[in-house]
């Protein structure tokens, strides 16, 4: 703890000394603050123009594969049927009988008040013979459902009221519906063990006076060609066709008794657009670099320079030249500009939407080809400078990261010896102020001495 005496014996304002010394003494610890700010300004920057960087690496992998372009839009004659489209579609017209539709097996038995057996046992037996016994702890209807859900054997339980017997009693009903549709997923439900229902004395739930089979579990089916010696009948366990055609799903809800006409079609718009924006991103980073290099030159002489944060840094210089030779440079021999996409006589990169579709419409393959092989050279790029273990932006960073924490830690000893002189400051003027109280006290101490030696002097001579 210093003792501060600002000025009590000198009249020195010691505080403000001391501060003004502070300040010539900290000057080489403002210059490295002010260095490490700029470098984490940079650093910041960088870290941004990384982050775009690998987004535009994400959009270039999509946009280079086989079907990155790919847009297509789907039609249905009814509503009953839906076509969605995945990768390797392409463009049909066709059309399709739907038979049946997939269905879940269901059985609801009988109205009663509770299981008629204590303790209740139900075994239920699949398509494929396998059978599972259930015992359950109590007789209600909800008990009964909830056993035989926590068994998980496909089939699902749920216990309905089914009002009141004729001495007011509430009834219920137990609903069994399979998990999944499909003619593999029927099931039988037994009111009695495995050996029972081994033995034929079991009682199926499903022929007891009141119950019913709500449902058959089925297949859906439908009919490519119908009429024709090329009918091709196609069966799934549920009500989408996955690969009807490659790359097209087929989704049905209801029985058609005349053809349904579906079809896919490219999407030239969206297509155009995809490739719009994709350009776009690209565009964004190169406006990006060409900002920050900005070097602002002052009007009046004299005035001060400003730098922009990317100005002189050589791999954002690289960056910016791999990426536009990427998106700009022919490909065998076919310039990216036959289809809209340019660079003019300053470097602005642009794309032109009106001459895209227009090729696209006279060449779909030539031009997805091209724009494929463009993306494919930008995902390399932006790979080699962005990868987060050895790109070339990325070991910028982290070498920009490494000089602002030895900015830091050089800071951190000047505030030791800053705050270390400050002290010695403190001491030596509170130290000097004692020694000033101390010599005038003997000023004065001395003065009155000699004053009184003065008056004694003339007493004498009297």
């Amino acid at each position: 703890m210093s003792l501060s005496l600002d000025g009590l014996v000198s009249g020195l304002k010691t505080t403000e000394v001391i501060k003004a010394m502070m300040d010539v003494h900290a000057i080489p610890r403002t210059l490295l603050k002010a260095k490490m700010d700029d470098k984490n300004v940079v650093a910041t920057q960088l870290r941004t123009l990384n982050s775009a960087l690998q987004n535009l690496a994400t959009l270039a992998e999509k946009a280079s594969s086989p079907d990155g372009l790919a847009r297509f839009t789907t039609s249905s004659s009814s509503t009953t049927v839906t076509v969605a489209t995945r990768t390797g579609a392409a463009p049909l017209s066709a059309d399709i009988v739907v038979d049946k539709v997939a269905k879940n097996h269901t059985i609801v038995s009988a109205a009663s008040n509770g299981w008629p057996v204590d303790p209740p046992v139900i075994t239920l037996e699949n398509s494929k013979g396998e059978r599972r016994q259930i015992e359950v702890d109590g007789t209600s209807m909800q008990q009964v459902a909830q056993a035989i859900n926590d068994a998980g054997f496909g089939v699902v339980a749920t216990a309905v009221p089914a009002g009141r017997d004729a001495n007011g009693n509430p009834q219920q009903r137990l609903q069994l519906r399979a998990a999944d549709p499909g003619e593999a997923c029927q099931f039988r439900a037994y009111r009695g063990d495995i050996a029972a229902v081994t033995a034929g004395s079991a009682t199926d739930l499903a022929t007891e006076t009141g119950a019913a089979v709500i449902a058959v579990g089925s297949d859906a089916q439908l009919r490519l060609w119908a009429g024709t010696s090329a009918e091709q009948v196609l069966t799934s366990t549920s009500n989408t066709f996955t690969d009807l055609f490659e790359g097209v799903d087929v989704t049905v809800s209801a029985v058609s008794a005349d053809p349904v006409t579906i079809g896919v079609t490219i999407d030239t718009a969206a297509r155009t657009k995809a490739s719009g924006e994709f350009i776009a991103a690209i565009k964004d980073i190169l406006t990006r670099i060409d900002n920050g290099s900005k070097s602002t030159v002052p009007a009046a002489p004299g005035g001060k320079t400003t730098l922009g944060v990317f100005t002189g840094d050589s791999t954002v210089r690289a960056l910016r030249t791999a990426i536009a030779d990427a998106v700009q440079h022919p490909v065998d021999g076919v310039s990216p500009s036959s289809i809209g996409i340019s660079t003019d006589m300053y470097g602005v990169l642009s794309f032109d939407e009106e001459k895209f579709a227009e090729a696209l419409a006279k060449d779909p393959n030539a031009v997805t080809g091209l724009f494929s092989d463009v993306a494919a050279r930008v995902q390399d790029t932006a790979k080699i400078y962005s990868d987060k273990y050895d790109g070339m932006l990325t070991s910028r960073i982290t070498g920009q990261e490494d000089e602002v924490k030895g900015l830091g830690e050089q800071m951190e000893r000047w505030d030791v010896r800053l705050a270390q002189r400050k002290s010695s400051l403190e001491r030596t003027y509170a130290q000097l102020e004692v020694m000033l109280s101390k010599l005038q006290s003997q000023s004065s101490y001395l003065s009155s001495q000699i004053a009184s030696l003065s008056g004694s002097s003339s007493g004498s001579s009297k």
